[in-house]
C-alpha cells in the first residue's frame, strides 16, 4: 500500500457549544491540516496522486473556512465545531472516487490534535 501526506493550515474562530470552560468563548486557532491518501497501485506517473493537486483540493476546501467564525458557516450551525468535527467536515469534502482518503488531521496547537480516519 501506498500513501502520500499533505499539510496546510488555515486561521479561524470558533466557540465551543455544550461546553463549560474557556473555549465556550469565542477564541481562534492557527489549525494545521494533514490529510492522507492510499492507493495500491500507482498512476502511469507512478505517484498515488499529485501532491500539487491534492494540495489544491484541499486547499480550496480550507479558504472556505480560513479567517472566519467557524459557527457561522452553515455545517457548524448544527455541528459542534470541535477539532474532531472540523477534521470529519474536511473529510467528507475531500473524499471521492479518484482520491482514496484515509485520514484528516487537524492539530489547534501543536499539543492537540484530532483524526478522522476512515
Amino acid at each position: 500500500m501506498y500513501r502520500i501526506i499533505i499539510t496546510s493550515d488555515f486561521s479561524a474562530a470558533h466557540m465551543l457549544r455544550n461546553y463549560k470552560g474557556k473555549c465556550e468563548n469565542l477564541h481562534g486557532h492557527n489549525w494545521k491540516v494533514e490529510v492522507s491518501a492510499l492507493s495500491e497501485k500507482l498512476n502511469k506517473q507512478g505517484m498515488v496522486f499529485d501532491f500539487k493537486d491534492l494540495k489544491e483540493k484541499v486547499n480550496t476546501i480550507l479558504d472556505k473556512v480560513d479567517h472566519k467564525n467557524l459557527n457561522e458557516i452553515a455545517y457548524f450551525k448544527k455541528t459542534n465545531p470541535t477539532s474532531e468535527n472540523i477534521a470529519k467536515f474536511i473529510y467528507d469534502k475531500i473524499k471521492s472516487r479518484e482520491i482514496k482518503v484515509k485520514s484528516v488531521t487537524v492539530w489547534e496547537s501543536d499539543t492537540s490534535r484530532a483524526t478522522y480516519e476512515v
